[in-house]
């Protein structure tokens, strides 16, 4: 029986398989920021007088004790529950009884998921940025270093102009500098708190969304709790699209660099650990690592 059932009669299975498919192995992705989320709902419910110090101080600790199971791949979508947000209740409940069902006062599923979903955009941006940045450094260094390596360029594969090895590299520097401009404002519409709009129209309760704003490190608000909702999969697109500008930039990178190293070509090479071979033609240096 699911928690929005109002009866004994359940979901067909074939029903349940269609919609559901394999939601709860995504879900688990999902499951620290879920804690996460929870943790800041329980300060902000105790600051209202929602929950007593006592309650929240033992919720914390019980949802501090499930992030340490998810750290160390100890925690799982029991069978029979719908989602990780009710399975991190369900184990709130086994251990504090009527204490744990009190983390969902003034909280729906519909703006748990899109914290959880914000917090984990947010943390993959901001390690993605991390490993770009690095190499935008070192093709601006190769630009400058092979400045005066001069280097044919080409127009519909045909010889067109003189250019250099500096002008190519400092080309696909310049593309990810515009590729993290994209991601830092996929970033920006990413980092704003949904927590509090319910499923749409907010809580009767006097909830404090800016207390959970700091504490979750949002830069701001979703202030319309209709927008909040209304807004699903917005910032699920404009990521994408971020990363599917960057994976455009290093496709015509990796482009270039396979017909570079062709033997017509002959501008580049790779060590053989880059490269494999043929069973039948030994010259052959193909790259596809």
């Amino acid at each position: 029986m699911k928690l929005w059932s109002k009866d004994n009669t359940d979901t067909s299975q074939l029903v349940e398989k269609f919609t559901v498919g394999k939601d709860k192995e995504f879900d688990l992705l999902l499951a620290p920021f879920d804690v996460q989320g929870s943790i800041a709902h329980a300060h902000m419910l105790a600051s209202v007088g929602l929950l007593t110090k006592e309650e929240a101080s033992t919720i914390i600790a019980a949802l501090k004790k499930i992030y340490r199971q998810i750290h160390h791949s100890q925690f799982t979508i029991a069978d029979g529950i719908e989602d990780v947000h009710s399975q991190v209740e369900l184990l709130l409940t086994q251990q504090l009884g009527d204490t744990g069902k009190k983390i969902h006062s003034a909280r729906s599923r519909n703006d748990q998921v899109l914290v959880d979903v914000k917090l984990f955009l947010r943390s993959e941006i901001e390690a993605l940025v991390k490993e770009v940045q690095p190499f935008f450094q070192l093709l601006q260094a190769q630009s400058e270093k092979y400045k005066d390596h001069l280097f044919p360029g080409y127009t519909h594969l045909q010889l067109a102009m003189p250019s250099s090895f500096g002008l190519w590299f400092g080309a696909y520097a310049e593309s990810l500098v515009d590729d993290l401009i994209t991601l830092q404002s996929a970033y920006q519409v990413v980092n704003k708190n949904p927590l509090g709009s319910a499923a749409g129209y907010g809580s009767s309760f006097p909830i404090n969304r800016t207390l959970t704003t700091e504490l979750l490190g949002f830069a701001d608000l979703n202030y319309n709790v209709v927008y909040a909702q209304m807004g699903r999969g917005k910032a699920e697109r404009i990521t994408a699209m971020a990363l599917a500008n960057l994976a455009d930039t290093l496709s015509r990178l990796s482009m270039d660099a396979c017909l570079y190293l062709n033997q017509n070509f002959d501008f580049i090479s790779f060590p053989a650990s880059l490269t494999t071979g043929s069973s039948i033609m030994p010259h052959k240096k193909n790259p596809d690592v």
